[in-house]
């Protein structure tokens, strides 16, 4: 089993800076553009997919159709757990913001954000419910930043530290008790000229 993990397009909230959290964000043209990169790309690598799933926020949902239309496979329905982490009162700001109001520890403080361990738990209990309903399949699946970095932490034991990319491509593979990566956060797609 493959599972192809991709962060959603950029949005406008992405371009200014602003933590978007479970704040329904669409993707802007460049999101798009960048979904369609990346959906040429795969049609041309040896890797088979056969469906796509995203989180159903609007950014990872239309990233999502883009890529399946590209490569004719289907998608399933929505898988909540797939969100992004839930930032409570620093959606919408921008690191300026977040300092100004609550200083340069926010992050430390209670502001309704959503801990590390509850996104990584729902992360493991996705990949361990498909790979017990698909063990024999391939998938894409689209998500967020914030969410991805918490499941790769937990799978590498914070060997992963660069900051997730829009559009960038992780394939994983299930071997025996291992999520084993053949490639990381990689946005070579995006570096292709531009149509």
């Amino acid at each position: 089993m493959l599972i192809g993990f991709i962060r959603h397009g950029l949005t406008e909230w992405n371009a200014l800076g602003k933590i978007q959290g479970q704040t329904d964000i669409p993707l802007n043209e460049e999101g798009r553009l960048q979904a369609k990169m990346l959906g040429e790309r795969l049609l041309h690598e040896p890797f088979t997919w056969d469906f796509i799933i995203s989180s159903g926020l609007s950014r990872a949902e239309e990233t999502a159709s883009i890529i399946s239309s590209i490569l004719d496979i289907p998608m399933l329905e929505p898988d909540l757990r797939l969100r992004e982490r839930a930032y409570g009162k620093i959606e919408g700001l921008t690191a300026a913001e977040r300092e100004t109001l609550y200083g340069l520890e926010w992050h430390l403080q209670d502001l309704g954000q959503e801990k590390d361990l509850e996104l990584q738990a729902r992360g493991m209990a996705f990949l361990e419910e498909m790979w017990t309903k698909y063990p024999d399949r391939n998938m894409l699946v689209v998500s967020h930043g914030g969410f991805l970095a918490q499941l790769y932490n937990v799978l590498y034991k914070d060997r992963c530290q660069e900051r997730i990319g829009n559009l960038s491509l992780t394939i994983l593979e299930k071997k025996d008790m291992d999520w084993v990566p053949h490639l990381f956060n990689c946005t070579r797609h995006l570096l292709e000229k531009k149509h």
